[in-house]
Formats: C-alpha cells, sequence, structure tokens
C-alpha cells in the first residue's frame, strides 16, 4: 500500500508530540549536548533529531523513544522495573483474548 502524501492527526496526537520534542530538547540543553552529540549517541542523524525536537509526527517511535531515554526523559511516569511489570501483566492478559478480530459474516436471525 502506498504511503499517503499527507497524513492527519488529533490535535491530542500533535500536541503530544511537539510537548515531547520540547522536553527532549529541554534536557538535552540541561545536560549540555549538542545535536550533534546526541545524534551520534542516539544513532540518528542530526536531521532526524531536529525533527524529534520540532515535534514531527513522521519520526519513528523507536528513535523519539530511545532519544527520550538518552537525555532522560521519563515516559509513562514510571521507573524501568514498574515498566517491567506492566509488559508482563500486559502479555498476561493479552495471551488470553483473541489473536485478532473480525466482523462476523454470519447474520443472526432474531426475529421470533
Amino acid at each position: 500500500m502506498p504511503k499517503p502524501a499527507t497524513r492527519t492527526y488529533s490535535r491530542y496526537s500533535r500536541d503530544a508530540v511537539v510537548l515531547l520534542g520540547q522536553l527532549i530538547r529541554l534536557r538535552r540543553i540541561e545536560r549540555k549536548l549538542t545535536l550533534a552529540e546526541l545524534a551520534e549517541r542516539a544513532d540518528v542523524s542530526r536531521g532526524l533529531l531536529q525533527r524529534i525536537e520540532r515535534g514531527d509526527p513522521g519520526c519513528t517511535v523507536g528513535a523519539v523513544f530511545e532519544v527520550a531515554a538518552i537525555v532522560g526523559v521519563t515516559l509513562f511516569d514510571a521507573d524501568q522495573n514498574t515498566l517491567t511489570a506492566s509488559i508482563a501483566s500486559n502479555q498476561k492478559t493479552l495471551a488470553l483474548l483473541p489473536q485478532s478480530a473480525r466482523i462476523s459474516r454470519k447474520t443472526v436471525k432474531d426475529d421470533f
């Protein structure tokens, strides 16, 4: 499937991405890291890092999370132990659910 030329995002999503980018930039400056230094540590290009800091929603989530972790921006308001426990709990719950959601093609006869 071809990638759409433009994608629309909800206001909440756009604001959240901009806020995360601002937090990353703020923490980078507080830690006295240049764009080049942080880009090298995160193994991303300077251009991608600039896009992340501007709040571009087209950046890969893995790159954004890695940059956030390097500068110390806490995601999900949790430490590593809490995240690990949450992941384990969610995996148990997901194991009980069906693997996919499907639309029922069977018509129900409910005219008694």
